[in-house]
């Protein structure tokens, strides 16, 4: 099981991006820093408007771009730091993978161009009192999908949890 850490400036990005964004899903791509092991601390979000009630489709050109720049900007040391899933919200619905949400991931975990161990998806929300909430799972190219564990900064630990669970 990996656990993936997001810290306050990322989950202030992802709460202002979610605020924005009212009913409509958005999501983006996540890049992380590989910090301990299956542990991996989210450094940079993108985040994309092209959604809808009940679906979000990344466009391709602008994750390339964010995870380019991000590999640029950590001098391409794609031990330490690399593009590590997406996320997207569902913002009318529970914070856990759809059919169509698997599908995704497998096609890019599979895809021998990507050249990825595992990919990672973050789902998220804002629940009723305005605090994010959400899963995480981990593909593998094999097709197995591990749940993960979900760390926001800032809450105790079982808070955390309960918001991966």
């Amino acid at each position: 099981m990996l656990t993936v850490l997001i810290l306050r400036p990322e989950l202030e990005t992802l709460t202002q991006a979610l605020r924005r964004s009212g009913h409509r899903e958005i999501g983006g791509v996540l890049m992380a820093e590989h910090t301990g092991q299956n542990h991996f601390t989210v450094r940079e979000v993108s985040v994309q408007r092209r959604g809808t009630l009940a679906s979000f489709v990344r466009g391709l050109t602008d994750a390339l771009s964010s995870i380019r720049r991000f590999l640029t900007d950590t001098a391409h040391d794609y031990t330490r730091f690399n593009y590590l899933g997406e996320w997207h919200s569902h913002p009318s619905f529970e914070p856990f993978p759809s059919a169509q949400d698997d599908a995704s991931m497998r096609q890019i975990v599979e895809d021998t161009r990507v050249g990825a161990n595992f990919v990672v998806l973050l789902i998220i929300k804002l629940d009723e009192q305005g605090s994010l909430v959400g899963s995480v799972h981990t593909y593998l190219p094999s097709g197995e999908k591990l749940a993960s564990e979900l760390v926001i900064e800032g809450l105790p630990s079982q808070e955390a949890r309960a918001a991966s669970a």
